[in-house]
């Protein structure tokens, strides 16, 4: 594995970015949709949820949307390890999160905080999530954030 081409690095976290921007904006329907050939799982949930339409009502379902219509979040992905194989269209990446939020109810602050282990593989030439395993480590008040124990997660 390797870094790829600059096309591909640019591609794979241009999609992991948009993720980010898709549940801070609530946009379910979007989040569903990037999705389309990928499933999502966690250290804390049994099996996998698969498919737009179960992707979407899996952050439909536990995540708070306020007035504003978004989560009043910031999802923030760092330290980025990206490997890519080029010639077996597909990758791996490691990655941190932090997430932040305020609301009229609770001051800036950081809710949760974790690690992403995603794969990718090129669909037709272009880079989509084949599987995104999210594993939370540090857990803040989620009150204003979501509908389940975190533990769920």
């Amino acid at each position: 594995m390797s870094a790829g081409t600059w096309e591909s690095h640019h591609a794979i976290t241009s999609l992991m970015f948009r993720y980010a921007e898709l549940v801070d904006a609530a946009d379910f329907d979007g989040i569903g949709a990037i999705f389309d050939a990928g499933r999502i799982t966690s250290r804390g949930m049994p099996g996998a949820i698969e498919g737009p339409a179960a992707v979407r009502d899996l952050f439909a379902g536990v995540n708070k949307v306020h007035p504003d219509g978004t989560l009043r979040t910031r999802h923030l992905t760092t330290n980025v390890f990206l490997d890519i194989d080029e010639v077996g269209d597909s990758a791996t990446c490691r990655s941190s999160f932090l997430v932040l939020q305020a609301t009229p109810d609770l001051p800036l602050q950081p809710i949760v905080a974790g690690r992403y282990h995603d794969t990718f593989k090129r669909v037709d030439g272009n880079w989509r999530f084949e599987e995104r395993e999210m594993s939370v480590e540090q857990v803040g008040d989620i009150s204003e954030h979501l509908s389940i124990a975190v533990d769920g997660f």
